[in-house]
């Protein structure tokens, strides 16, 4: 079978800081749209679905043209939702790539990256991204860092500041870049995996791979990244601004 791959934007509609979050309007168009879109332009990428729990994003998605699949209300993850929605596609796509529902600035070229490392790979399972980070913001919690190995393999992902800057000159920080390719065996292994004690601690689920044994390859991009995660109104306002200033409306 050749290479197909499934992009999927989970999206739920309850949210504890931004209840609705995917329908919030951006410049005439509501979040989700702005996603889907992007993850569309994802050369590597041969179908993208939305997957929700909510009628009304369905009902939202549908009128501008996408498809959206329902799911379930009660998966634990995004991963979860992810692979219902991929299992509701159809056996025909050979690799899952889950694109975050709340990152409407995303760069197509990410997208491609990420599912590019796994593609060329026979021996890798699941990739990521990174892009370097600096600033007060590399303290911040909410700024996941990652430390790879020589080969690009994840040794860590944290809240905490990783590497800690005892050199400042060699001890470069990159925050993790919360798009997963996986392929299709492995994210309905995945989401098997019990959850693991570093996972819970950091209330990260990628490291539960890495606990169970499982390399994930991390792509540092090539390409500028700042595509801020729509969490509260400040970050929804922000995005307005910056989209208004990029691109006029």
């Amino acid at each position: 079978m050749s290479d197909r791959v499934l992009g999927v934007i989970p999206a739920r509609y309850g949210s504890s800081r931004l209840p609705g979050k995917p329908l919030k309007d951006i410049c005439g168009k509501p979040m989700i749209q702005h996603v889907y879109l992007r993850a569309c332009e994802a050369r590597l990428v041969d179908k993208v679905v939305v997957a929700t729990d909510d009628q009304r994003v369905v009902d939202a998605v549908r009128a501008f043209g996408g498809e959206a699949v329902m799911t379930s209300p009660d998966h634990p993850t995004g991963s979860d939702r992810v692979a219902e929605a991929a299992d509701a596609c159809g056996e025909d796509f050979t690799h899952v790539v889950n694109i975050q529902g709340d990152e409407p600035l995303i760069p197509p070229q990410i997208i491609d990256e990420i599912v590019g490392a796994l593609i060329s790979d026979p021996d890798c399972v699941m990739s990521t991204g990174c892009a370097p980070i600096s600033g007060e913001y590399v303290l911040s919690p909410n700024a996941v860092k990652v430390v790879t190995d020589a080969a690009g393999k994840a040794l860590y992902f944290s809240r905490s500041l990783i590497p800690y800057p005892r050199n400042p000159a060699t001890a470069q920080a990159y925050e993790h870049i919360g798009i997963y390719a996986y392929t299709r065996d492995f994210l309905k292994k995945y989401i098997t995996l019990p959850p693991t004690p570093l996972s819970l601690a950091e209330s990260l689920e990628q490291l539960r791979v890495l606990e169970h044994g499982y390399a994930i390859k991390v792509v540092k991009t090539a390409f500028p990244y700042d595509a801020l995660s729509v969490d509260t109104e400040e970050d929804l306002n922000e995005v307005i601004r910056i989209w208004k200033e990029r691109y006029g409306g």
